[in-house]
């Protein structure tokens, strides 16, 4: 075994940094939504990367990177194990990505001790929330295990994403790991508690006083603003949803499934209209009616799928509240060689009777499953998914937000609303979109029902509670198979439908129009940490070589 990789203690040493890095793995999985307690252990998210930063503290440079390869593919295997499910490869290939990136980021949090032996820990915080924001932009996007989603439940705390979005809990969350570890950095693992615990944390208190009141009083402060913040709305106008939760994975199987799925979904919409008060309008999941409604409306090449097709379209002509449905839009256009292809788009369709009155694209399409844009540079990788029967989409260009007639006419005569599609509504910024385009509620439509775990849809939900946050907007989630609920414009779930059960679900969800700040600035906070990141990094490494110059 490499003496970098030994570090201090020898192979013992070693052994010591591999069971608590894998500790810290298990930490962090635990304080999210998981196979033991599906809505996760909140607690955990403040320690959980205490394992992580001690380790780096004590290890070599170069072992820093074998220890961050073996965390981001052993923390991302525990937290995502159902990516398997949906095939065995994806579960590799998230690993493998984290696996990169943190044998990256722990190099940086090495080197921030380094630079600054007695204040690292504030560097090592501030690259930290860097991190968590930039793997969330560009192709591989992916804000899953973010610290801050740990909280989703604790509402008191999640407040003020309204003013600094996720990143802002994230802040705080992460801060008491950072700096709990630079404390004991120089503890014997094997020594009694309070002679190798207690003592260290009190010496270090004595001169980093500072940046322990600091985080104390932005975490009171952050509690105080959580409990005189939250939107009353008791005099708000209320607008019903009927959620249509069908309990199956729409796109397996063949046209006789599409045909019993339908059924599904008609017999759960009539009970759910029936009901009393009566909704102002029924959503369907993500892509719930699989035949492509346009398209075989226009060209008929599949007389089967047409003839269910014509059914949907009969049924809806019959109903006189609007419909919100998933669906595949095939189009014919034009492409750049001059030829007319078809184009499928993931989209969602309101329909008012049986006239399809506008149409949302997704924006944000998942990598690898719904979109590769590197056809050519790795065309070997694409020829892999398409042979998988990867279903490959384009993507939308517009925020759309539609508009609907109510029920009841007072005090409001229509509605405004957009409807990210499935994984869209873990991405702040798209919410935000919608709300600054003028959207009043978010309607979230999604299918996780691949993924045949309750803890998956729970760590989905996590997120979705913060959009709502963010924007002081109510939201109502459809699903396949869970979870499908509202949520209030403070990140309460109101109601929630039982997890892979055929259900409807009634709600009523307030209408209430303000600005919050994130709204209005969007994710400014997280540029400014990666700002305040790359600038005391740099400021590090200069510091470092002009003593050691002055020390030649």
């Amino acid at each position: 075994m490499s003496s970098a990789l030994k570090g201090p203690g020898g192979r013992k040493g070693f052994l010591i940094h591999l069971a608590v890095i894998l500790l810290g793995a298990l930490l962090f999985a635990a304080s999210f939504p998981n196979l033991l307690t599906v809505n996760g252990i909140p607690f955990l998210g403040w320690i959980a990367f205490v394992p992580v930063f001690w380790v780096v503290h004590r290890v070599s440079p170069a072992a820093s990177v074998f220890f961050g390869a073996l965390y981001g593919f052993s923390a991302y295997g525990l937290f995502n194990y159902w990516l398997s499910v949906f095939h065995p490869l994806a579960g590799l290939i998230v690993g493998f990505i984290y696996l990169c990136y943190f044998a990256v980021l722990f190099p940086l949090l090495k080197l921030a001790s380094i630079l600054f032996p007695h204040k690292g820990y504030i560097l090592q915080w501030l690259l930290w929330i860097a991190y968590e924001y930039l793997r969330t932009l560009g192709f591989l996007g992916y804000p899953y295990g973010i610290a801050g989603y740990s909280q989703w439940r604790i509402l008191p705390v999640i407040q003020i994403a309204g003013i600094f979005g996720v990143w802002g809990v994230s802040a705080l969350v992460v801060f008491p790991s950072a700096y709990l570890a630079a404390a004991i950095k120089d503890r014997q693992p094997l020594e009694r508690p309070y002679a190798g615990l207690i003592r260290p944390i009190r010496a270090f208190l004595s001169h980093e006083w500072a940046g322990a009141l600091v985080w104390g009083i932005a975490l009171a402060a952050a509690l105080i603003y959580g409990c005189v913040s939250p939107a009353d709305y008791s005099a708000a106008p209320k607008v019903r949803f009927a959620l249509i939760q069908h309990n199956t994975d729409p796109w397996r199987g063949d046209i006789a499934d599409y045909r019993r799925n339908y059924e599904i979904l008609k017999r759960l919409s009539l009970e759910a209209v029936a009901a009393e008060p009566k909704p102002d309008m029924v959503v369907w999941s993500e892509t719930a009616f699989v035949p492509r409604i346009y398209w075989h409306t226009m060209y008929r090449d599949d007389h089967e799928s047409w003839e269910l097709v014509k059914e949907l379209l009969a049924f809806l002509e019959t109903q006189d509240v609007p419909y919100i449905i998933g669906n595949d839009d095939g189009r014919r256009e034009i492409m750049p060689s001059g030829s007319w292809e078809r184009v499928d788009y993931n989209a969602v369709m309101l329909f008012e009777g049986s006239r399809i009155a506008r149409i949302y694209r997704k924006l944000h399409l998942v990598p690898f499953t719904e979109h590769f844009p590197y056809e050519k540079q790795l065309p070997w990788v694409y020829k892999a998914l398409k042979a998988a029967d990867t279903h490959f989409w384009k993507a939308g260009d517009e925020a759309t937000v539609f508009e609907a007639p109510l029920v009841i006419k007072f005090p409001m005569e229509k509605i405004k609303f957009s409807t990210p599609i499935c994984f869209e509504d873990i991405f702040g910024y798209l919410t935000r979109d919608f709300v600054r385009n003028g959207a009043e509620i978010i309607v979230n439509l999604s299918n996780d029902a691949w993924s045949k775990s309750v803890p998956a849809q729970m760590q989905h939900l996590s997120m979705a509670v913060f959009r709502a946050v963010e924007n002081r907007r109510s939201m109502v989630r459809s699903t396949a198979s869970g979870q499908t609920c509202a949520i209030d414009p403070n990140g309460r779930i109101l109601a929630m439908a039982e997890p892979f059960t055929e259900s409807w679900l009634n709600v009523e969800v307030p209408v209430i129009e303000m600005e919050t700040s994130y709204t209005r600035w969007g994710d400014l906070w997280p540029k400014l940490f990666t700002a305040a990141a790359l600038i005391m990094l740099i400021l590090g490494i200069g510091l470092g070589i002009i003593k050691k110059g002055r020390n030649r």
